[in-house]
């Protein structure tokens, strides 16, 4: 018998396209500011904060697409079925493409809710906000991958490891933007739950049912 071994390459090409992507953030998108710089900018001193908040998204999407598409249970068929010059979507794709289409759709809504209790002004510390913290997380991301793909590890309590990991980080992410000294959420106490409760807690549970049941 002929023993394949796996074939992570394409972990390694994500990484340093993940590095290199932000170093190119850094350079063009904040003016050759390093990692303490863009931690530290405040709001008005922001420069080109839709670009970076672009390329961060993406950057984070492809490292949680890669962290999370090792424990994806199944591809559903009616991707499986769709096949592109003889290629067929892959777990990883799957994933992708689930949080690509997930950070879209809730985008649109957190424009919409925003702009329906008056607190537009509000959105651009918003993005900042999660531009920093997605930054940051996205270097955990990084480590944690590595770690999957290149060291031995027990999946099944790794797995149980990264539900850990991600249920703090998502509430640390939300206690940041409530108790932010600059004004992320909207003014008002009701606005600022009814945004954690139906923007933020209950899409992350309708995708997690998606991906993994």
């Amino acid at each position: 018998m002929i023993r394949i071994t796996e074939n992570n390459d394409w972990v390694v090409y994500c990484i340093l396209g993940s590095i290199f992507a932000y170093i190119f953030m850094l350079s063009v998108f904040q003016r050759d500011a390093n990692i303490k710089d863009f931690l530290t900018q405040k709001v008005d001193d922001s420069s080109n904060l839709l670009p970076s908040w672009l390329m961060i998204s993406i950057v984070r999407n492809v490292l949680i697409a890669t962290l999370l598409s090792q424990f994806v249970p199944i591809v559903p068929k009616v991707f499986t079925d769709i096949q592109v010059g003889g290629f067929q979507i892959n777990k990883f794709g799957f994933t992708f493409l689930a949080l690509l289409v997930f950070d879209i759709l809730h985008n649109i809504l957190t424009f919409l809710f925003y702009a329906s209790v008056g607190s537009s002004k509000n959105l651009k510390g918003l993005t900042l906000a999660s531009s920093k913290y997605y930054f940051v997380e996205s270097i955990g991301l990084i480590i944690a991958g590595f770690a999957l793909y290149f060291y031995p590890v027990d999946l099944v309590r790794f797995f149980y490891i990264i539900i850990l990991i991600i249920s703090c980080s998502f509430l640390l992410k939300n206690l940041i933007y409530l108790f932010h000294n600059q004004p992320v959420l909207p003014g008002k106490w009701y606005y600022k739950f009814l945004y954690i409760c139906t923007l933020q807690i209950v899409p992350v549970l309708v995708l997690w049912k998606f991906l993994f049941y």
